[in-house]
C-alpha cells in the first residue's frame, strides 16, 4: 500500500464488536472469563494483551487506528514510566499523517518501545517497525518488510495545486529518507536508490539492511 496522502479517517469497531456498515467485516473475536480475587471478570484478547503491555497494529495506519495506539502508548506510559511496550506489526502501511503522529509518540514516551513484525510491515508500517528501540526491533522468519517513496495519485486540481501537491511529495520522501537512514544507519542517499522502487525484503534482510535487529525462530525451550 502507498503511503495515502488524502485518507479520509473512518471508524474502527470495537474488538469483538460487528464490524459497522462499510467497514470490511472481521471475524467475531472471543470473549473469555478470569477469575480475579473480586471475582470473575469477562476478557477479550486484546485487553489481556493490553494488560501486558502488548499493543497490537493488525489492520492499516489510519486516523481511527493511530488514535487507538497513541492512546494504549500514553496510558501504559502513565501507568509505569520504566517498563517496556511492544507494538507487534502485522498491516499493510497507509496514511503518512497517521503513521508520524504514531511514530512521534513512541519518541516522545519514556518507555522503550519493543517492535515486532509478523506477518508484514509495509509503507509506513515498516517506519514504525525501524523506530522501535535499538535493540529491541524484531521480527518473526517468515515476516516481510516494504519500503518505497510515498505516491500520489488521483490528483485533480489547477497547475499550482498540483505543483503543490508534487512539492509535499517530496518533501514526504525526503522526511522518509532522512528517518530510515537515523534508524537505520544508511545514508540518506542509500535509502533514497533503494526507495525508488518497491523494495521487498526478508525477516533476514530486513535485519541485514538495519530495518529490524534480530530475527525470532522461537520462544519455545528446548526439549
Amino acid at each position: 500500500m502507498n503511503f495515502d496522502l488524502n485518507q479520509t479517517p473512518q471508524a474502527m469497531p470495537m474488538p469483538g464488536a460487528p464490524a459497522a456498515p462499510g467497514v470490511d467485516s472481521r471475524y467475531i473475536l472471543p470473549q473469555f472469563e478470569e477469575r480475579t480475587p473480586y471475582g470473575f471478570k469477562r476478557n477479550d484478547p486484546y485487553a489481556k494483551l493490553f494488560e501486558d503491555r502488548i499493543i497490537f497494529l493488525g489492520t492499516q495506519v489510519d486516523d481511527a487506528s493511530a488514535d487507538d495506539i497513541m492512546a494504549q502508548l500514553l496510558v501504559l506510559e502513565s501507568m509505569d514510566s520504566e517498563r517496556d511496550i511492544t507494538l507487534y506489526i502485522n498491516s499493510p502501511g497507509g496514511s503518512f499523517t497517521a503513521m508520524t503522529a504514531i511514530y512521534d509518540t513512541m519518541q516522545f514516551i519514556r518507555p522503550h518501545v519493543q517492535t515486532v513484525c509478523l506477518g508484514q510491515a509495509a509503507s509506513a508500517a515498516a517506519v514504525l517497525l525501524a523506530a522501535g528501540t535499538p535493540g529491541k526491533r524484531l521480527a518473526l522468519p517468515n515476516a516481510r518488510v516494504l519500503i518505497h517513496q510515498p505516491a500520489m495519485g488521483g490528483q485533480r486540481g489547477t497547475a499550482t495545486d498540483l505543483a503543490i501537491q508534487a512539492d509535499e511529495v517530496r518533501r514526504i520522501r525526503t522526511w522518509m529518507e532522512e528517518v530510515l537512514a537515523q534508524h537505520t544507519d544508511k545514508t540518506a542517499e542509500q535509502v533514497s536508490e533503494d526507495i525508488d522502487r518497491d523494495k521487498f525484503l526478508s525477516a533476514a534482510e530486513a535485519e541485514v539492511y538495519g530495518l529490524v535487529d534480530e530475527v525470532l525462530e522461537s520462544r519455545k525451550l528446548p526439549v
